[in-house]
């Protein structure tokens, strides 16, 4: 089973979802707000990552930047250090996305309802259909900002 509507990062406007993605919170960044969202503290994070980092082979990575891969990013982001983590465990990008979806699964449920809500903003906010605001966002790999800027410029297109 590969993660084929995995979100973008939450720092690049992913949803939710994405926090299987993202690194402790250990600045101020987006991950604050995905956190709040998803009604999780930060150590409820960490401690919910770092248990399935022991229950899966998540759990290893000693090179990578945590010291461990369930902290690593999407492998559409190039990180030569998880790349050699892979490589050295003989885990494939399957095998690692399956995870990570697991993994989001335990943060955040596996409801789509972070998707639902991104639709459900597109079809406001662009008067388009359920279907157009589903393929603008799976096109914009579930990214919400990415599909708004490309149907705002469709829209200004058509006004032309």
């Amino acid at each position: 089973m590969v993660w084929d509507d995995a979100p973008s990062h939450v720092c690049r406007g992913g949803d939710s979802r994405a926090l299987a993605f993202c690194c402790p919170p250990v600045k101020p960044c987006p991950i604050l707000h995905a956190l709040d969202d998803v009604n999780l503290s930060p150590q409820e994070y960490m401690d919910i990552k770092e248990d399935f980092a022991k229950k899966t082979r998540l759990g290893e990575g000693a090179g990578t930047c945590f010291g461990s891969l369930v902290w690593c990013c999407k492998t559409s982001k190039p990180c030569p250090l998880r790349d050699m983590v892979l490589r050295n465990i003989d885990m494939s990008v399957d095998e690692y996305l399956t995870l990570k979806k697991q993994l989001s699964e335990t943060l955040v449920g596996s409801s789509n309802s972070n998707n639902n809500d991104n639709v459900n903003a597109l079809v406001d906010a662009f008067s388009i259909t359920d279907e157009e605001a589903v393929k603008v966002l799976h096109d914009c790999d579930n990214d919400l900002r990415t599909a708004m800027k490309l149907l705002r410029i469709k829209a200004l297109e058509k006004s032309e």
